[in-house]
C-alpha cells in the first residue's frame, strides 16, 4: 500500500536503505521517506498550535448574565456541602476560610482564572448563558459542558455554584464562595 507508512515502518525503511547498496536504492525513496516524515512532524506540530486549539476569550460574555467578570475578580473563602441541610454552616466556614483566600483574578482577555476539577493549574474560564437560561463558567465550550460549573446563586458576597459532570459534583459537592473583605 503506497503512501501508507507507520512511523516506525518509516523508520525501518529509512535504515534499510542506508544499510542497501546504491544500485538497489529507489532514486526518491530516501528523500521521499525523510520528507514524509519531516512534513508529518511539522504538521503534528503546527496542529498543536492551532487557534481552535486554543479558543480567544475576547468576545464579551453573552448578554442578559446575572453575574460579570469583574463581580467574580477578588478573594474569596471557599466551603462545600454535600447535603443542602449543612448549607448555612458551610457559609459560614466559607467566610472563615478568608484566612487563607483563594484568588480569582481577570484572565488575559475576558474571562477569570480559576481551577476546573482534579488539576491543581489554573485556566481562564469564560462565563457562559445556557439556552437554559443558567448561567456556567467553563472552557470556551457550549454552556452546560461537562467541565463547566454551574451557577446556581449570587449575590454579590455569596457565590455557590456546582460542577456540571455528576462525578465531579458528587467528589466536591456544592461550593460556597464568600467574598472576603479588604
Amino acid at each position: 500500500m503506497r503512501g501508507r507508512y507507520s512511523v516506525s515502518s518509516q523508520a525501518t525503511a529509512v535504515a534499510d536503505l542506508e544499510h542497501s547498496s546504491p544500485a538497489v536504492r529507489h532514486p526518491r525513496s530516501g528523500a521521499t521517506i525523510i520528507t514524509a516524515i519531516l512534513l508529518a512532524g511539522l504538521t503534528l506540530a503546527g496542529c498543536a498550535m492551532m487557534p481552535e486549539e486554543r479558543q480567544s476569550f475576547s468576545q464579551p460574555a453573552t448578554a442578559g448574565l446575572a453575574i460579570t467578570r469583574d463581580q467574580l475578580v477578588g478573594r474569596w473563602g471557599i466551603a462545600s456541602f454535600h447535603d443542602e441541610k449543612d448549607r448555612k454552616r458551610t457559609e459560614a466556614q466559607a467566610r472563615a476560610g478568608c484566612s487563607q483566600p483563594y484568588v480569582i483574578t481577570k484572565g488575559p482577555t475576558n474571562g477569570v482564572m480559576m481551577h476546573v476539577a482534579d488539576d491543581p493549574n489554573l485556566y481562564e474560564l469564560a462565563l457562559k448563558r445556557g439556552p437554559d437560561g443558567k448561567t456556567y463558567i467553563g472552557f470556551e465550550a457550549p454552556a452546560g459542558h461537562p467541565q463547566d460549573r454551574e451557577v446556581l446563586s449570587f449575590n454579590g458576597d455569596l457565590l455557590v455554584m456546582r460542577f456540571v459532570d455528576p462525578d465531579a459534583n458528587r467528589r466536591y459537592g456544592t461550593f460556597i464562595f464568600a467574598r472576603c473583605s479588604g
